[in-house]
């Protein structure tokens, strides 16, 4: 008995570890081609599930698919219903291990094929001329020892037939189906890992442990409990990975309720045939067959509301950045008629600026917000870039008239220098260490660095165009003095570092903050003049009670200064 029970923890251990081989070594050997591959195979829904059934097929693992997939959704790399589309094609891919497991038995032995392929991807992990193709090696080794593994399984539970009577466990009856799901939902969870919970599932039926309706439900059970892996990895996920988790709950949750109702009629079918025909049926086979019917039928029968869960998952989990990144003003109905879509595009881009200052005052400020509350910050204003964006292009396709078409590259000067603005936020937030380090310094400059921050902070308020004394001019002239300033503190900084007054590893990183808040200023200048621009071409088309026919009005502001790169110009 402990001989047995020692076996088969062996087995299992030597299956979890192919497993582990073959997916790392593939991730590896692939390197960063597998992103532009994902790029060009999930272009069509269709292509994404064949490609996640492909690669679910070769890594072995559907947990690790879709936590990639994930991943990727994470980095942007990815959308929603492409990520969808993947987590099909993995459940349908995990199907490829009842076969592979199914097929190590009589027709061949195990050493025939495992050995050698252990053998050669050894020796090409030690002598690989590269890394990817050492990966490669430790990825085919894998594959061997899968083999091995399923091998061990089956001598294993052969000897433990005779020590294990499941008969009264019959999953014909309620309290029996529900024991043989739990089985095999405890194995996927006790391993994270479905292929396993197959692998024994198959073994077992093969060695006589548990017939075809037993171990079909243990199938099913597995299926649901595949998705604990990419539940827990969600955890700390962007919104986007969340949904993904979910859309692999409910996929996988539906192919199980379709594994159920589909199991009684399968195995009596099974039953009849076989007795029909006198056919011995092959319970490893019989198994996988089964997984791989009501895996197929499930994704067949949820592909046509497809759109349907994609809309019903954008609805989860939104977050702050998603609720405020979500034009207000840019909507289809207005974007049809484009005589009203430069009034849409004034508010909507007068929202954005004032966002943008919210977002470098709080960037910029010595009490800043938490590093969390700043990226749903710039997220938010990323996302209304792009909305504004793809609103131009939406109107440009709709070959708007020439009056309307003259003003969208203004709009979208704007929407740039608001993005550009916010990436000058972020990146003060993060490098912030140096001036507030000074700042605590008792030095000379202490007062010099604390004043210049809050005329910073000060000059940001009165970038509002709708402020009842704003002038351009009078705002470019603030802004140079401003400027002057900079070039006076990073003057006396020199100086103080000649002098040892302050450390001088402190100088660069001072001067690259400082600097950027000067380029932050530039560019809110640049946004508030632009946007009073914007507005008069609106009220003057208003006035004039027809679509606005002038162009642009002419550059404001001299060439960028050779040195910071930030006096405002077109």
């Amino acid at each position: 008995m402990w001989a047995t029970a020692g076996m088969l923890l062996g087995g299992l251990g030597l299956f979890l570890l192919a497993i582990a081989l073959i997916t790392e070594g593939l991730k590896v050997a692939a390197g960063s081609a597998l992103r532009d591959l994902l790029a060009r195979s999930t272009r069509t829904p269709m292509r994404g599930v064949a490609f996640g059934a492909l690669v679910t097929g070769l890594v072995q693992s559907s947990s690790a698919v879709t936590v990639a997939a994930i991943g990727f959704v994470n980095a942007g790399f990815l959308e929603l219903y492409q990520a969808v589309s993947i987590v099909y094609g993995a459940a349908v891919g995990t199907t490829v291990t009842g076969w592979l497991v199914a097929s190590v038995g009589s027709p061949f032995k195990v050493g025939s094929i495992a050995y050698p392929l252990i053998g050669v991807g050894m020796l090409v992990r030690l002598l690989g001329p590269s890394r990817r193709a050492g990966a490669a090696g430790e990825a085919l080794a894998g594959f061997g020892l899968f083999f091995v593994g399923v091998g061990v399984l089956r001598e294993a539970f052969s000897g433990a037939a005779p020590l294990l009577d499941m008969a009264e466990l019959s999953p014909r009856n309620p309290l029996g189906l529900l024991a043989f799901l739990g089985v095999g939902f405890l194995m996927a969870l006790f391993t994270q890992s479905s292929s396993a919970a197959v692998a024994l599932t198959l073994t077992a039926a093969a060695g006589g442990v548990v017939d075809v309706a037993g171990g079909g439900a243990m199938v099913v059970g597995a299926t649901v409990a595949t998705t604990s892996t990419s539940a827990l990895v969600s955890i700390g996920a962007s919104p986007n990975g969340r949904r993904v988790a979910l859309a692999h709950l409910i996929i996988n949750a539906a192919n199980a309720g379709v594994g159920l109702l589909l199991l009684p009629l399968y195995a009596r079918t099974l039953a009849s045939g076989a007795s029909a025909l006198e056919w011995a049926v092959a319970p490893g086979l019989a198994i996988a067959a089964f997984h791989t019917l009501f895996t197929v039928l499930g994704v067949a029968v949820q592909w046509p509301f497809t759109g349907r869960l994609a809309d019903f998952l954008s609805r989860r989990f939104v977050s702050a950045a998603e609720q405020t990144g979500r034009p207000r003003y840019l909507d289809r109905e207005v974007m049809t008629a484009p005589v009203f879509a430069l009034d849409a595009f004034v508010l909507e881009l007068d929202r954005m600026a004032e966002l943008s200052r919210e977002y470098a005052r709080s960037a910029i400020a010595f009490e800043r917000e938490t590093p969390r509350a700043l990226g749903e910050r710039h997220e938010a204003l990323t996302r209304l870039v792009a909305s504004v964006e793809r609103a131009v292009g939406r109107l440009e396709a709709e070959r708007v008239t020439l009056p309307v078409a003259r003003h969208l590259p203004l709009v979208l000067r704007i929407a740039n220098y608001i993005e550009e603005m916010a990436a000058l936020a972020r990146d003060a937030a993060e490098n912030s260490e140096a001036v507030e380090a000074l700042s605590r310094m008792d030095t000379p400059l202490r007062g010099s660095l604390v004043a210049y921050r809050e005329a910073v902070l000060a000059f940001l308020s009165r970038c509002d165009p709708h402020r009842p004394d704003f002038s351009g001019e009078v705002l470019e002239g603030e802004y140079a003095a401003l400027r002057e300033s900079w070039r006076g503190l990073k003057t006396a900084l020199l100086e103080a570092g000649v002098r040892r007054q302050i450390p001088v590893l402190h100088l660069n990183p001072a001067f690259e903050e400082l600097r950027s808040m000067l380029r932050i200023a530039e560019r809110s200048t640049r946004v508030a003049i632009r946007m009073a621009e914007l507005s008069q071409v609106v009220r003057s088309a208003e006035g004039a009670g027809a679509p606005a026919a002038q162009g642009p009005a002419a550059p404001v502001g001299a060439p960028e200064g050779a040195e910071t790169g930030d006096r405002p110009s077109r």
